[in-house]
């Protein structure tokens, strides 16, 4: 059971959060700079802790060097992902 969902990411905020989903993307903010792979690393572990899966399950396959990235959830399927992100959103 895997799934992939689109990210817009906002490196360089003044904390790390996820901000809700923007059409078919969730929009989340990072307090890492977008310098040496920080923020995508940043962006793995705030997902990781609101799904409540270890890091190694939510792998970034696509913008690593971009605000839009696509990630891959392991273990959840996209309702999953939906319901675990509204019961754990701030």
């Amino acid at each position: 059971m895997n799934c992939r969902i689109t990210l817009k990411v906002i490196p360089n905020s003044s904390r790390s959060q996820l901000v809700g989903w923007v059409g078919d993307a969730l929009k989340l903010k990072v307090q890492s700079p977008a310098l040496e792979g920080k923020a995508n690393e940043a962006v793995v572990a705030l997902l990781a802790e609101k799904l409540g899966l270890p890091e190694r399950a939510v792998i970034l396959v696509h913008g690593q060097k971009s605000r839009q990235k696509v990630a891959q959830i392991e273990g959840l399927d996209l309702a999953a992902v939906h319901r675990q992100l509204a019961a754990n959103s701030t």
